[in-house]
């Protein structure tokens, strides 16, 4: 039998009963903040402003509140599917050019030490010269690394490219100068459309362009002198200022991340023989041609400085390939991934002051270091190096994260409202109703109210 309360209705301090069967609640009932809709909408919680969300606020737990957001997305290196989440970290960068800065600064102190000669006059603006050439193919080789395809041809092409300009220098020295880096970005474009059209690995193609260049050179006269007027060493301490800036405005801008992002995209992040896209193939096709265009810059500025090039050099202890290889170690030492993307600001313009160093104060001590020798610890030491910034320098994943967040326990005071009064549904034994009256302990005594325990079990 249901129990009539309407005899009651209408007396101070009456609440209806709310009718649970219909899913309603009464209208004037106080709901901490969440309105009556979204409580009993299928799908949506009303989250506890006690567990850190905003009253009114309902968790979603439906796939689409799971797609990644913009910002999420744009802090995605290659790309959403094969990219790492995250930011480079660039602490490892800092503290290993540190390393090198404290290296230079010993050398250059030795250099001084063992020939104070080398550090004034004509031996200084030589010296100046001989860094700033390196430096220059120094950056050609990290502006491809950095790409994800190493131009191994770098060394060839600034030696071809300092024989070509001295055979036609008579032409005029702006003139030849012009023209000889048309021919080494022409270079630099076919190696880039083999990289990029049959996507495969950067040093294979310039290894192959490389050896067809010093096939070139060998065939050519024995040696060939520059004539023209200009002469660099009046302008060395600028030659190394310029590359200098140029080194370290490199490093600057890969600091960017979206430059970095699109520069280094061609690096291989699952398959490396899948295709990395449109823009990928553009970025990199632009990276080799660009440091083909350094690497002919390099060439003249050796033919101004020497005078002449003679082709049986190419070959020699100081030809084109172990150019390639001191240039392809000064970018690795200096910090330069060897599997592209990453890099630091001025770690191959130190590591090119230190090889350059290195080898004046062999020769002022008269020890018979090979150029080749030296270029095969540079290329170890940046393999190290490598790992180094590929362990240290990735973003860190959400476990690592996780693990250095600071643990706080959750709030379990709980809400506060503006309602005096918070309208719950009353117990079927102990709750209170108005005027001390609980229906579901009426409907089950009979008509006399004062039966005892005994009664209720038939004890009577």
């Amino acid at each position: 039998m249901a129990y009539d309360d309407s005899r009651f209705r209408g007396e101070p301090g009456f609440r209806e009963e709310p009718d649970f069967r219909s899913g309603g609640v009464p209208e004037d009932a106080p709901t901490l903040g969440v309105s009556n809709q979204s409580v009993y909408t299928p799908g949506a919680f009303p989250v506890s402003p006690a567990y850190g969300s905003p009253s009114g606020e309902s968790f979603d737990d439906s796939p689409r509140r799971r797609t990644p957001t913009a910002q999420q997305l744009g802090d995605v290196f290659d790309d959403p599917e094969h990219g790492e989440p995250g930011r480079d970290r660039f602490a490892v960068h800092a503290l290993w050019e540190l390393v090198l800065l404290l290296a230079a600064g010993a050398l250059l102190y030795l250099v001084r030490d063992a020939s104070p000669a080398a550090l004034r006059g004509d031996e200084l603006r030589a010296l100046l010269l001989s860094g700033a050439e390196l430096g220059l193919v120094a950056v050609a080789m990290g502006l491809s690394l950095r790409a994800g395809a190493p131009n191994l041809a770098a060394g060839s092409i600034a030696f071809a490219a300092g024989l070509f300009f001295a055979s036609n220098s008579e032409r005029g020295l702006l003139m030849t100068a012009l023209i000889t880096g048309l021919i080494a970005v022409g270079v630099g474009v076919v190696i880039a459309v083999v990289v990029v059209a049959f996507h495969v690995p950067g040093w294979a193609t310039s290894l192959a362009v490389a050896l067809a260049l010093i096939a070139w050179i060998a065939n050519q006269p024995s040696e060939k002198l520059v004539d023209g007027a200009y002469d660099p060493h009046k302008h060395a301490m600028w030659w190394a200022l310029g590359v200098a800036v140029l080194a370290a405005g490199g490093g600057a801008l890969g600091v960017i991340r979206p430059l970095r992002r699109a520069l280094g995209r061609f690096r291989p992040v699952r398959d490396p023989a899948d295709r990395r896209g449109g823009g990928a193939a553009t970025f990199t096709g632009l990276a080799i041609a660009g440091s083909s265009l350094l690497a002919a810059i390099a060439g003249v500025l050796v033919a101004l400085d020497d005078r002449g090039v003679a082709a049986a050099d190419a070959t020699g202890s100081f030809g084109g390939f172990t150019v390639t290889v001191l240039a392809l170690g000064a970018a690795l030492a200096g910090g330069t991934s060897a599997f592209g993307r990453r890099g630091g600001v001025l770690g191959t313009l130190l590591a090119v002051a230190v090889i350059t160093l290195t080898l004046r104060y062999t020769a002022a001590e008269g020890w018979k270091l090979q150029p080749i020798a030296l270029a095969a610890g540079a290329i170890a030491l940046g393999l190290v190096v490598t790992r180094l910034v590929e362990t240290f320098g990735r973003p860190r994943t959400a476990a690592e994260l996780a693990e250095d967040a600071p643990w706080t326990p959750p709030s379990i005071t709980p809400a506060q409202t503006d309602v005096e009064d918070n309208w719950s549904p009353p117990s079927s034994r102990t709750g209170s109703w108005p005027g001390g009256f609980a229906p579901d302990a009426d409907r089950d005594r009979g008509p006399d109210r004062g039966w005892g325990a005994e009664e209720r079990w038939g004890t009577r």
